[in-house]
């Protein structure tokens, strides 16, 4: 598991229905300057601070991308994409396809800061969303709130305990004492 920090960062989605519709607000959720490439675009991006690129996927609307996700109910376009990403070292993801991704999406809980992911490999993206609403039940406001305290105590941290066991230890407690 890895933690991509998209902000910023130009996403490509080809395909503009519901499903590229669902994997765009999860890029734009998390910073990422996101273009579509679809001949059609779902209603409910079009409020969104997206870039459209109206047409059909060529290779060249990778460039300058740094992950690229197929969403497209047509398989020989979404294995293009795969080949053309995989030629440039791209992340690439292709919906529904596990064989064609060499990163998967897992399926997220945010809270502020806080951001649990649930994963099945690709077996069961269903199992994996409803773990995540049992997280949403657990990981609630206050433990954003604390999390938002206590990074903002880390500076003060690092200079009073000049080990990582020691700041470890030292935080460690304190998310002891406060959800004791």
């Amino acid at each position: 598991m890895a933690c991509l920090d998209l902000h910023g960062r130009r996403c490509v989605v080809v395909g503009g229905g519901t499903v590229g519709a669902e994997k765009a607000r999860g890029l734009l959720a998390c910073g990422a300057d996101v273009t579509i490439v679809s001949p059609t675009l779902d209603e409910s991006l079009r409020s969104l601070a997206v870039t459209w690129r109206r047409g059909t996927y060529r290779r060249r609307d990778l460039r300058g991308a740094f992950l690229v996700i197929a969403a497209t109910s047509q398989r020989d376009v979404n294995e293009r994409v795969h080949r053309d990403a995989e030629k440039r070292g791209l992340l690439c993801n292709v919906a529904d396809v596990p064989d064609l991704c060499n990163f998967i999406l897992p399926a997220v809980h945010r809270e502020g800061p806080i951001a649990v992911a649930v994963s099945t490999g690709g077996a069961s993206p269903a199992l994996a969303k409803r773990i995540r609403s049992d997280v949403a039940a657990i990981v609630a406001p206050e433990h954003a709130e604390l999390a938002l305290r206590l990074e903002l105590l880390r500076p003060w941290v690092k200079e009073q305990y000049p080990s990582y066991e020691q700041r470890r230890d030292f935080f460690e407690s304190l998310v002891e004492e406060a959800l004791a």
